[in-house]
């Protein structure tokens, strides 16, 4: 049977439905919208992650939903998205053109094997220098780099003493306030908490 490979522009022509649209090497994937403790714990990313690339570096967060265009037929929509200087080049007014300098995915269970397998393989296979992954079950953030061979483990944060993971080196993260459990209907407290690196004079108030 003949493969149909689908191109950025099948891509566009997808309903606005509320799902979550991707093409990887020309295959349509497609996932649920994400939950509630996905979209709080990306929210929480965001506030901590936002002050310092604006006060610390030349470069760009964005957040999802935003277009990575890797190639005309491989399109990805990672939670949240850092470009630095030499990369801004990328940023168009439709999407991103190319790979970022940082993708970070926050596991949920419907998109877990996906982020740890197929798209960690398309995020090296088109340059994502760094690779974040964030397990809110676990607690953990593990901070990939890409190598000649793929991806290699340089940082993982899961223990009770905040640190730095690059591409941020003077902005520590602290795992200790990450909630154990989440319900309904009550506040989420942040899965991180940033710290002020000494002499930055950055200050971000616990959340």
């Amino acid at each position: 049977m003949t493969r149909i490979v689908l191109t950025y522009e099948d891509y566009a022509a997808l309903p606005d439905d509320g799902k979550r649209y991707e093409l990887h090497e020309g295959e349509l994937s497609v996932t649920a919208a994400p939950g509630t403790r996905h979209q709080a714990v990306l929210l929480n990313f965001a506030v901590l992650l936002a002050p310092h690339v604006k006060t610390h570096t030349s470069g760009q967060l964005f957040i999802a939903p935003l277009d990575c265009i890797m190639t005309d037929i491989t399109v990805v929509q990672p939670d949240l998205v850092y470009v630095d200087e030499a990369r801004r080049r990328l940023v168009s007014p439709r999407a991103l053109e190319g790979a970022p300098t940082l993708a970070i995915e926050i596991l949920s269970p419907s998109t877990r094997h996906i982020d740890r397998r197929r798209k960690m393989a398309l995020y090296a296979k088109h340059g994502v220098e760094w690779y974040w992954i964030v397990d809110p079950e676990a607690h953990t953030i593990d901070a990939y780099h890409l190598e000649a061979d793929g991806y290699r483990l340089e940082a993982r944060l899961d223990g009770p003493t905040p640190r730095a993971l690059p591409p941020f080196p003077d902005l520590l993260l602290d795992p200790g306030l990450a909630p154990v459990s989440w319900t309904p209907g009550l506040s989420c407290r942040p899965l991180l908490h940033a710290l002020p690196f000494e002499g930055s004079g950055t200050e971000i108030p616990e959340r």
